[in-house]
């Protein structure tokens, strides 16, 4: 959603790289650019404002004029204030001291409401809660059949004693279910309510009887990010006539240029908890500004890709995997392989991934020409195999490949480079796991013709002559001695105090490391 915004601001940081020092006219032509890239990515004008005179104001300060590399001291303030009109920091759940916690999801009809039930739901969940989601949209046809849907997708239960379809009263069913969580343990109560295509009167009175109802601990407003400046002015007529704690983006994995999602936290004064990039239900994470602000820039968001990577492979099999790789590379099979590849799967779209890398804007093309089927297509070649091709590729003569491509559904050619590939990726790995380093960089140990060029082995040094003459060797056998007794008295070579000068004092806790 917001490469053209940092593609516009990547560029305007390039022209500022090679300069040694920048002039009031430099920090100027920046701003106005920056400026620019603002308002064409959609963020509101006052938003804009303020960010642009909150920036002049720094740059053209000693932060920068003093700075070693002015250009970077730039990019650090834009990233600062890219934080801060975002929320700054991160907004946590509140929870009840008595459970359950009751969540109210508001905001217009087709915003993801629904849906988005289902992704927090199962987010709680993996965080350890036994969540509740409530069916009180009884007025869109089916919404109550979606969210038992998505209830049952997500793993987590539904409350739906009302069909819907213009039928019961959503107040009553909230109240029930906060009564219904109580005996049956749930902690966290998520209420889905009805929306509207427009702000109107009995939206927002539906809304305001349902939170007097349930007194919810948490209102958060849905908002869809591609929807441009109106999400801006929906969200400051929800605040004024039900009032919200925060909010969550939908659809941030859309192609519109969502600058008024950025505009959101700074104009209503909420901050933005949640945000959904994709329409899996896993697609869903809390929201974080500093790592947008990070993508933003193009600096990737490597934590977030951390934490993922955290939840999805376990300590013990990556310690096992570790330990194969140690043991040589022909442990490491085509079977590994597989698991492997099927665990980055879990992490979510190959492209995706790659985007959360640092530097990965230069390469947003071919990034985004990635086909996440190319891995399956290489699962299926690998489970075409029979256990004994799997354990030792070296078998795989000519029938054999055309064998297995015929069961994949694949060309012989593909087959072959799937082999050549793993040999490849295999002796990478294991030099890697033995401490090598990584292969074809330059000036790194260990690579076929990547490594710098071999050292000519030197030979060993001279001793030091003696002298001929017995009296200079005598004198010279004297302060060698005496060299060493200094040495042994003081080994780590601190100068000593004394007559000839101010010296150097160890305190008494370290004069036992000296002796």
């Amino acid at each position: 959603m917001f490469d053209t915004l940092s593609d516009r601001l990547a560029a305007t940081f390039k022209n500022l790289r090679g300069k040694g020092r920048l002039s009031e006219a430099d920090i100027d032509a920046t701003a106005r650019e920056i400026r620019i890239a603002l308002l064409e990515a959609d963020v509101a004008l006052p938003v804009v404002r303020a960010f642009i005179k909150q920036v002049k104001e720094r740059a053209l300060g000693a932060e920068v004029s003093q700075a070693l590399n002015p250009a970077q001291q730039v990019i650090k303030i834009v990233n600062e204030e890219l934080v801060g009109i975002l929320g700054g920091e991160t907004r946590r759940l509140r929870f009840a001291k008595t459970p359950p916690t009751v969540i109210m999801l508001a905001g217009l009809q087709g915003a993801g409401k629904t849906t988005l039930a289902g992704k927090l739901g199962r987010w709680l969940k993996g965080q350890g809660h036994t969540p509740l989601l409530v069916a009180c949209d009884l007025q869109r046809p089916n919404a109550v059949n979606q969210l038992s849907v998505v209830a049952e997708r997500a793993g987590v239960a539904v409350f739906a004693p009302e069909p819907g379809n213009g039928v019961g009263d959503p107040v009553r069913v909230a109240q029930d279910s906060v009564e219904h969580a109580r005996a049956k343990q749930y902690d966290v109560v998520v209420v889905d309510t009805a929306g509207r295509l427009g702000i109107d009167e009995e939206l927002m009175r539906q809304a305001a009887d349902i939170r007097d109802a349930v007194r919810p601990d948490e209102i958060l407003f849905v908002v869809d990010a591609m929807i441009g400046q109106d999400a801006v002015n929906t969200a400051e007529a929800f605040r004024d006539g039900v009032g919200f704690d925060g909010v969550v983006l939908s659809k941030l994995d859309g192609d519109a240029r969502g600058g008024a999602a950025l505009s959101i936290a700074h104009v209503t004064g909420r901050n933005i908890m949640f945000a959904s990039n994709g329409e899996k239900l896993d697609e869903f994470d809390a929201f974080h500004p500093d790592r947008m602000a990070s993508r933003i820039l193009g600096m990737g968001d490597v934590l977030s890709l951390i934490e993922k990577a955290e939840q999805t492979f376990s300590q013990a099999e990556a310690e096992k995997m570790a330990g194969k790789l140690a043991k040589g590379p022909k442990e490491f099979t085509l079977e590994d392989f597989l698991a492997q590849m099927e665990q980055v799967q879990k992490m979510g779209s190959i492209s995706k991934l790659l985007g959360m890398l640092p530097g990965m804007g230069e390469m947003k093309e071919q990034i985004n020409n990635l086909d996440d089927r190319d891995v399956d297509r290489t699962a299926a070649i690998i489970r075409s195999m029979t256990p004994a091709e799997r354990q030792d590729p070296v078998i795989l003569n000519g029938s054999r490949r055309a064998r297995i491509a015929r069961g994949s559904g694949v060309e012989v050619s593909a087959v072959k480079n799937l082999v050549e590939r793993f040999f490849e990726a295999r002796k990478m790995m294991s030099r890697m796991a033995q401490g090598g380093g990584m292969p074809g960089m330059p000036g790194m140990p260990g690579m076929p013709g990547g490594g710098g060029r071999k050292k000519k082995p030197q030979k060993p040094a001279k001793g030091k002559r003696r002298s001929g003459n017995p009296m200079k060797r005598k004198a010279e056998e004297q302060a060698a001695a005496a060299r060493r007794e200094q040495q042994a008295a003081n080994p780590l070579g601190l100068p000593q105090g004394g007559e000839g000068g101010p010296g150097f004092e160890l305190p008494d806790e370290f004069k036992k490391f000296t002796r």
